[in-house]
């Protein structure tokens, strides 16, 4: 189950979903001390890839998890309670390329941490040379995000984070 911090991250995003406005840093701060769930599938984290970017999920409460797997149209996933803090400066620069965390991805008041300077360290970053990146006009992967061993995994594994039972 989520620390009792997720709760006031998931309040930060309903008020930035309804508002339209927020603080972006006081958000990244929320999540950095929330712990949150993330979701396992076959020893390996719960990831997508958009062109050169993985997308690690995380949920704020199981409800969030749960709609999301329903929405897909899959079980829910075993998860894991990490806190953000580990995952976007540990997970994160261990996946191999730029990596991001979408965070209670398809609910109305989701969002995307990016993988730039100052939300991932340099090891995560997109484009630490400052040139464009190259999209190729690749769109968002919104359907059936399958577990992507490739990074996540090892990601997990060298940070320590292990697959638990729901």
């Amino acid at each position: 189950m989520a620390g009792v911090s997720a709760e006031a991250l998931r309040l930060r995003l309903a008020d930035l979903a309804a508002t339209g406005q927020g603080d972006l840093r006081a958000l990244v701060g929320e999540f950095r001390r929330s712990e949150v769930l993330v979701p396992v599938v076959d020893g390996s984290l719960l990831s997508t890839r958009t062109g050169d970017v993985r997308w690690l999920f995380a949920f704020t409460d199981d409800a969030a998890l749960e709609r999301f797997a329903q929405a897909r149209g899959e079980a829910v996933p075993d998860r894991v309670p990490v806190h953000g803090a580990r995952l976007l400066d540990q997970v994160a620069p261990r996946t191999g390329g730029p990596t991001g965390i979408a965070v209670d991805a398809g609910s109305p008041a989701g969002m995307v941490l990016p993988p730039v300077t100052g939300i991932v360290p340099d090891g995560a970053v997109l484009d630490p040379g400052g040139t464009e990146p190259d999209t190729g006009g690749t769109e968002p992967d919104t359907g059936g995000a399958a577990p992507d061993a490739q990074g996540a995994d090892a990601g997990a594994r060298n940070a320590g984070i292990r697959g638990a039972g729901a």
